[in-house]
């Protein structure tokens, strides 16, 4: 084991060979990871002090195991920012393809590939990239993210070819995972009565950013030639840069003494295991889908009959979408104080079930209808993220990057599923073909809720255990009293069932008809969850 030593140097015990040398000096690159436990003189190490090993840390970012940092509403106002304006670069080249064309001499068809590039390497970023925040420690990881993509953006600015460009569009793509590192950052930073209002508002910011790219760039464009709207974002991605060097927290890396190929292969066999996490996904790739589905066809709605909108028009209804970024820390407030997350994902589908019946009998012949689903799915869609990922994140705080990564792999899945199928359905078979669709898709995600209840244990794929109590008070009392008749015995606050198995990884060599414990908060230092059945 590896000893830290004032000024955040990491020197291992033994190099027993030149490729030891070689492999030691990856996690020191990465900025290493915070030892809590003692040396060999019995004392406590020093925090770490720099990033990458040159960079000094500023004292209040710096990771003190004696005084947790601080998640207020500035610092996740900052986890938003950040969220908005790399989500952005993903987006802004969205409205001016036609005058990139223009500029370098090719077709229409040429540049039609450029989103498709930015979103492929956004895809392999997500799975090969967004997992490293289990691995490493997460402060110098995100800052050389936003460093690389700040750097990448100024080749587009700068780029004299159509090919040079599209290459710079796909790794710019690969370095857009920061909002999916912060996102279990917050959710480990956040104590358990904040962690649904948290993870809401970054998620508000992911969701801002595509709305924030398609009209500054479209706006900028229209007056000025297309490379200053990239221009603009290099200037603010240093902004957020330099911000987040001097306010992001450091926190220990959580898996230290895992491997990477390790992560990658405990991020498949979580997809696969966890019952809630498979819910999870098949709800999410549906739902994903039936969003973008009416995003992208709204153009085709609103530029026919009746309506024969121009395309500014058009535009102006991405304004509508700000309503579910509006009311994201409402609806985190409501399942933190109110709601189960699973009552609030059933919540959310009912209301979608309701939008896309309202689509279905008049978004084609009504303006009302139409304004009304941009609304209403934009509300219970932000509503059903945010439950689904604050259930999925509870399973395991150690694996939180691991399990976002595949739960917006599947997003990305449902929204190309929408993207296509949607626009196929419309333009052969109308509008009422494309709504029936989403309302097909929803009724199937209800299905699939139903199907496992909310009280289930860890394990269990289907059914109902536990009872169907619905409200968030009421279980937390039931916990309470079990802790009152049994005080050995402690509950997670970030979950909402009392379960009698362990991790994956634990539950293998252990008697799963007996209670055992389970460490949820090792990496936060907080104390061992004993794991019973309520009763």
């Amino acid at each position: 084991m590896p000893l830290y030593t004032a000024g955040g140097e990491n020197r291992p015990q033994s190099r027993n060979s030149i490729y030891s040398d070689i492999i030691a000096l990856v996690p020191r690159a990465l900025g290493g990871g915070l030892n809590a436990e003692p040396t060999n003189d019995g004392s406590i190490p020093d925090v770490q002090t720099r990033d990458f090993g040159f960079l000094p840390i500023p004292m209040g970012a710096r990771c003190d195991p004696t005084q947790p940092p601080r998640f207020g509403l500035s610092l996740n106002i900052l986890f938003a920012v950040a969220s908005t304006f790399t989500t952005a670069n993903l987006y802004y080249s969205v409205p001016f393809l036609l005058k990139i064309a223009d500029t370098f001499g090719t077709t229409e068809k040429e540049v039609a590939s450029i989103p498709s590039l930015m979103l492929a390497g956004y895809a392999l970023g997500v799975f090969f990239v967004a997992p490293l925040g289990d691995l490493v420690r997460r402060r110098p990881l995100i800052l050389a993210l936003c460093f690389i993509s700040a750097m990448l953006t100024i080749a587009l600015a700068t780029a004299q070819s159509l090919p040079v460009f599209q290459l710079f569009c796909f790794f710019i793509g690969l370095s857009t995972v920061v909002p999916q590192i912060l996102m279990p950052l917050a959710t480990d930073l956040a104590p358990p009565e904040r962690r649904a209002s948290a993870l809401s508002i970054v998620l508000s910011g992911l969701l801002c950013g595509i709305l924030v790219s398609r009209v500054l760039g479209g706006i900028v464009a229209e007056f000025v030639v297309w490379r200053i709207v990239y221009v603009i974002a290099i200037f603010v991605q240093f902004i957020v840069l330099g911000l987040l060097y001097w306010k992001l927290p450091d926190y220990p890396a959580k898996n230290p003494e895992a491997t990477y190929w390790q992560i990658l292969y405990s991020m498949a066999k979580y997809a696969v295991t966890e019952p809630l996490l498979v819910q999870a996904i098949i709800m999410t790739v549906p739902s994903a889908a039936t969003f973008t589905n009416w995003w992208v066809t709204l153009t085709f709605l609103l530029a026919g009959e009746p309506y024969n909108f121009s395309t500014l028009a058009i535009g102006m209804f991405g304004f509508i979408g700000l309503t579910g970024v509006i009311c994201a820390p409402l609806i985190g407030r409501i399942i933190d104080r109110v709601l189960l997350p699973w009552t609030a994902t059933l919540i959310a589908i009912l209301g979608l079930i309701l939008t896309f019946a309202i689509q279905t009998a008049a978004a084609g012949t009504s303006l009302v209808a139409v304004i009304l689903v941009c609304l209403l799915l934009d509300v219970f869609r932000q509503s059903q993220q945010t439950s689904l990922t604050v259930a999925v994140l509870a399973l395991d705080p150690r694996a939180r990057s691991r399990i976002n990564a595949v739960l917006l792999l599947a997003l990305f899945l449902g929204q190309t599923m929408g993207t296509s199928v949607g626009a196929e359905l419309f333009t052969r078979h109308g509008w009422q073909a494309n709504a029936a669709f989403n309302l097909a898709c929803t009724l199937f995600s209800l299905a699939v809720l139903l199907a496992r209840g909310p009280h289930c244990k860890r394990y269990t794929w289907l059914g109902w255990e536990g009872g169907l109590e619905l409200r968030r008070s009421r279980v937390e009392a039931v916990k309470r009293a079990a802790e009152e008749r049994d005080p050995t015995r402690r509950w997670s606050g970030e979950t909402t069932i009392v379960e009698m198995v362990t991790t994956p990884e634990e539950a293998d060599g252990v008697d799963k008809k007996k209670p055992q414990l389970t460490v949820h908060e090792r990496a936060a230092g907080t104390e061992a969850d004993a794991v019973g059945l309520a009763v």
